[in-house]
């Protein structure tokens, strides 16, 4: 959903499963626009939008954490 969803195509499903098996979402933050439309639709809540009120933003997946805690994405 959360990859309909996202105006600027930001999400995709990664091409490496996890340790569960499963194909997380990942980032790309160099395209987002903070707009959160991922975070709103998402049924599983695991998505964090962060806006430091300037053009920064960084985006958390929950998923993408448990198997790589350093796997925060952020936009420069």
């Amino acid at each position: 959903m959360c990859i309909v969803v996202c105006p600027k195509r930001s999400i995709a499903i990664s091409a490496i499963s996890n340790k569960s098996g499963y194909f997380p979402a990942q980032t790309d933050c160099l395209n987002c626009t903070g707009c959160a439309a991922c975070a709103i639709i998402c049924p599983e809540a695991i998505i964090e939008v962060l806006r430091d009120g300037s053009d920064k933003v960084k985006i958390t997946l929950e998923s993408a954490e448990e198997d790589n805690p350093d796997r925060i994405e952020e936009k420069p």
